[in-house]
């Protein structure tokens, strides 16, 4: 038999940590993916999965020293930057820190977002559009009203349908990141 060459190499797991990193698993950091999507996915790995990802992405052990979250910021702005750019990597590094950093804006520092009298979804789907220029459309915004992540001044709206009348003062909160103040 002629001589072979075997290469082996440990299999990545996914973002679950259980099974290997498959795109029909659903488990998978795309590199051709949305910068913010990338960064949020390897953040939202768990720190046993990170002690692997760092010796299999970027070639080094985890710093021992390192507290959990800024290993995971590092790991996600190495690659990060490693699929898009340095500039890139770094403004997704700021967004995120701005977004889920221990500062929360206070209430004078949320978008404004005029007041209307519309259905709730109508107006979720409006101010993701004109606000934070993200496109969800009336399924997505209903979706989050029915899991009750959209709140008037701290009371959940379950109902898509429901006619919000709003009045200038009121916070209203889309989900954990995106939140409005009416004028």
């Amino acid at each position: 038999m002629p001589q072979q060459v075997v290469f082996l190499l440990p299999i990545l797991e996914g973002l679950d940590g259980s099974k290997k990193m498959s795109k029909s698993l659903g488990n998978f950091v795309g590199i051709n993916e949305p910068a913010a999507e990338m960064f949020g996915k390897l953040m939202s790995i768990s720190d046993e999965l990170m002690a692997r990802y760092y010796p299999l992405l970027l070639g080094r052990n985890l710093p021992k020293d390192a507290h959990p979250a800024e290993a995971k910021k590092d790991l996600a702005f190495q690659i990060v930057q490693t699929y898009h750019s340095a500039t890139v990597a770094k403004q997704t590094l700021e967004e995120w820190n701005t977004r889920f950093g221990a500062k929360r804006l206070s209430e004078s520092e949320l978008p404004e977002f005029a007041a209307r009298d519309e259905s709730a979804v109508t107006i979720v789907a409006a101010i993701y559009a004109e606000v934070f220029s993200l496109t969800k459309s009336r399924a997505e915004a209903s979706r989050l009203i029915k899991q009750g992540s959209v709140q008037l001044d701290g009371q959940k709206i379950v109902d898509p349908t429901a006619k919000l009348s709003l009045h200038a003062g009121q916070i209203l909160r889309l989900d954990k990141t995106h939140a409005v103040r009416i004028k």
